[in-house]
C-alpha cells in the first residue's frame, strides 16, 4: 500500500445526487468515487485499485443554478446488436431532435485536497512500487491518461501532485453533517453493480472516507 495526495480545483462541478431523476443537483462536496476517478484519470491498469480514504475542502461551498443542453437519448445494446446482425442501420441521430434543456445546482470554485492508497488487485504479478513510480512521475509532470473532471466531463479540474500535506494551507474551518452520500460502485458483480453509500459528515472542513466494504458503508 502506498499513500497519494492530489488538489484538484476547477470553476464548476457536479456531483449529482441520484435520487435527483430529471434535474441535476449536486452534492455538496466531491464524492468518493469522483475522488477515485480523478487518480484513475492518471494513472489506471487492472492490477491496481485506488481506496480514497479522506477528503478535504480547501473553498467554501458556493452553489450557481444554470441551465444546460443535454442529450435526451441514447443507443441501446439490444439496436446496436441488431444494426449489427442486419448490416445496416442508422448509427447515429441529429442532435437537434433530442436536445433537452435542464436546470441544474452546481459547485463553482471548489478546490479539494484528495488522499488515496494504492494497492495492488489480486492476482497481480508486478511489484507495488513499479505503479507507485509511475503515479509519482505522471502526476508531477502533470500528465493524464483522461483530462480529470470534477462530476461531469464538461467540468475539467486542474491537479497537482502534493508530496507534503502537512506543508499545505488548512481546509476550511467548517464542520456539517452531509447526509448520506454516495461512496462508489460495488463491483462484485460486475454485470449488475451496485451503489453503496455512507453516512458523511465534515470536520473542520475534511472528510473521513470508510472502506467499501466496511460496516458502515450500506446499499
Amino acid at each position: 500500500m502506498t499513500k497519494f495526495c492530489l488538489e484538484v480545483s476547477g470553476d464548476f462541478a457536479c456531483f449529482t445526487r441520484p435520487e435527483m431523476k430529471v434535474e441535476r443537483v449536486s452534492y455538496d462536496v466531491i464524492t468518493p468515487s469522483a475522488a477515485r476517478a480523478v487518480f484513475e484519470s492518471i494513472l489506471w491498469k487492472p492490477q491496481i485499485r485506488w481506496q480514497v480514504t479522506r477528503i478535504e475542502v480547501l473553498k467554501p461551498v458556493r452553489w450557481i443554478n444554470l441551465r444546460r443542453n443535454e442529450v435526451g437519448a441514447v443507443f441501446s445494446t439490444p439496436s446496436l446488436q441488431q444494426m449489427s446482425n442486419a448490416g445496416s442501420g442508422n448509427l447515429g441521430f441529429f442532435i437537434e431532435d433530442k436536445r433537452q434543456q435542464r436546470a441544474g445546482l452546481f459547485l463553482r470554485d471548489v478546490a479539494y485536497r484528495l488522499h488515496a492508497e494504492l494497492t495492488l488487485a489480486p492476482g497481480a504479478k508486478d511489484p507495488l512500487v513499479k505503479y507507485s513510480e509511475m503515479f509519482t512521475r505522471r502526476a508531477g509532470k502533470g500528465q493524464c491518461v483522461n483530462q480529470p473532471y470534477l462530476g461531469c466531463r464538461e467540468f475539467a479540474a486542474d491537479f497537482r501532485l502534493i508530496t507534503d500535506p502537512g506543508l499545505e494551507a488548512s481546509p476550511i474551518a467548517e464542520t456539517r453533517d452531509l447526509g448520506w452520500m454516495l461512496h462508489d460502485l460495488d463491483f462484485s458483480r460486475p454485470v449488475d453493480p451496485q451503489p453503496r453509500f455512507f453516512q458523511a459528515s465534515m470536520k473542520d472542513g475534511v472528510i473521513q472516507v470508510p472502506a467499501l466494504d466496511s460496516e458502515g458503508v450500506k446499499s
